[in-house]
Parts: C-alpha cells; structure tokens; sequence
C-alpha cells in the first residue's frame, strides 16, 4: 500500500537499549563493597560504635563500682570482660571508655580537615606571597616534633582548662585541639595539590567564562572534586586520633584515671600483666580493631572514589 512502512523494515531496525543510570553515589557504594576487606570493616567498626553507644543503656553496672572480693578476676558470667585491681567491672568500663576515644578521633579529626580545607583551598587559588605564607606555615608545623610538643602542651594547659571545663570536657577540648592543631598539614597540601590540577580544567574555565566569581567557582566546581581524597585523608586522620589519645593516656597524661579511656585501661593494666593479662588483651584488641577497621575503610573509599581505578 503506497505511504505504508513494510513490516520488515520496522522489525529489522535496531532497537535501542536503555542502559539504567546509575548515581555516582550508588556506583561509588558497588565499588566499594568490592572491596571486601573495607565492608568487612564497615560493618565491624558499625558493630563497635553501635556497641559503645546502646550497650551502656543494657549493661547497666556503673563503672566505678568497687568490690574487693573480685579484683583482678578473669572474665565471668558476672563480668564478661573480667575486673580490674579495683573489682570494677571491665565491660563497663570498656562501653564507656570507647565513646570517649571514637569521640576524640571524629572531633580531631573534623577540625583537622576544616582547618586543612580551608588552608589549602586558599592557597591553591592564590598565587604568590599568600601561597607562600601558608606553605610556609604547613612546613614549619610538619617540621616540629609532635609529641614532645603534645605532651609539653598538655602539660601547661591542662589544669587550666580543667578548672574552666572540668576534668572531662576540658581534658577532652585540649586533646582534641592539640591532637587536630598536628593532623592538618597533609590535609592541607592534599587540598592545594587538587586546587593547582583543578583549577585549569575545562569545566573551571567556561564557569569563569560565564562570569562566575572566585568564590563561586571555588565551592561549587573545585572544592567538591577535592573531597574524595579529603575523605580517604579524614579516615587516615580518625585512626591517627585514636592512637594519639591512646599514647598520652598511657603516658599518664590524657583523661584523670577515673575516666577510662581505652588507652587509660591499657595504662593501668601494665602492672599486672603477668596475671591479669585480660586487662591489657581487650583494651588493645579494642584499640587494634578500631585503628585497623579504619584504615581498611580507608583503603575502600580511595578504591570508590578514584575514577581512574578499573574495579
């Protein structure tokens, strides 16, 4: 019939096939849990922070509970965990000492990378003198010995802000001040590295073209294509955290000793190693989990999150 399409043609055209789009979040989330070390660590470290936040709120002996009679005994049914020279219970101790030492990471770990964005993003847009002042700075900091200056800054400062805070915000305010003020560095020359590779791309030069301003073209073209490997960092600065407090607890100069901190747990067990190995074995297990998750998760985010890597 004239002005008809035969049905063959139409049956022998190639049809088109619709590939589903898929959101740079979802497709960030299939490669990470690819990586299956970092979602068995995902899922770890959720099981550990759910733990310390609910567990309180089921095990309810309270932590400076005292009794004699079970000092120093090894895990029970009384106490799963065992007690410690005081026949405090450890479990507890355990619950509440690892909110202290997660909240230490995350809160250094959230100034280090406010104060290391905001540096590098100023001197990878500037040029001359202010870049120069900043990297200057970033050395001179990266060039000073962190912890004689941490515990020299502890050690001046801490009964004052205890005396301002009390004993447990204002110990905590100064570790997470001074442990975030020596974690910014690598942030912050990550961030300018990003800004001088972003800065020249095509996408930065038409948005200058259209009249956008600096500030503009900072926050919403350059600054979140840096935050990829500004997270990879932050999960690196979250382990370092914890370590920190943990080593100056068990120097004796982190939280008071009747705030039981991982690390403080782990000082006071060092005296009775020999037959109260429990005391140390699940302060450390605690601290080793924690850190080891962490960076497992961090090697994840990096594999997600790097649009050169083939998974």
């Amino acid at each position: 019939m004239a002005g008809s399409t035969p049905a063959s043609v139409t049956a022998s055209a190639p049809s088109e096939v619709r590939r589903p789009q898929v959101s740079p979040a979802r497709e960030a989330w299939r490669r990470f849990c690819r990586h299956k070390m970092a979602l068995v660590s995902l899922i770890v470290l959720a099981s550990m922070v759910l733990l310390v936040v609910v567990g309180p709120l089921v095990w309810t002996v309270a932590i400076n509970d005292i009794d004699f009679s079970a000092r120093l005994k090894g895990p029970s049914a009384a106490h799963p965990l065992g007690t410690d020279d005081l026949g405090q219970d450890l479990l507890a101790r355990m619950l509440y000492g690892g909110r202290i030492s997660l909240a230490v990471g995350l809160a250094a770990m959230s100034m280090a990378i406010l104060v290391g964005v905001t540096i590098g993003a100023i001197a990878g847009i500037s040029r001359g003198a202010v870049d120069a002042a900043l990297m200057w700075l970033t050395d001179l900091f990266l060039s000073l010995p962190q912890l004689p200056l941490l515990l020299l800054l502890i050690y001046l400062f801490r009964d004052r802000l205890k005396a301002v805070f009390g004993p447990e915000v204002g110990v905590f305010i100064l570790i997470v001040l001074v442990i975030g003020g020596f974690r910014w560095m690598p942030v912050a020359r990550l961030v300018r590295a990003q800004f001088f590779s972003l800065r020249e791309k095509e996408y930065v030069e038409a948005a200058r073209a259209l009249g956008a301003s600096t500030t503009r073209v900072v926050l919403r073209h350059i600054l979140p294509n840096t935050l990829g490997p500004v997270i990879v960092a932050g999960t690196i600065d979250v382990a370092a955290a914890i370590i920190a407090e943990s080593t100056l607890s068990f120097l004796g100069l982190g939280f008071p000793p009747d705030i039981p901190t991982w690390g403080r747990l782990l000082f006071d067990s060092r005296d009775y190693l020999d037959f109260a190995p429990h005391w140390a074995i699940f302060a450390g297990t605690a601290i080793f989990l924690a850190v080891v998750t962490i960076n497992f998760i961090g090697d994840g985010l990096r594999d997600a999150l790097d649009p050169r890597k083939v998974m």
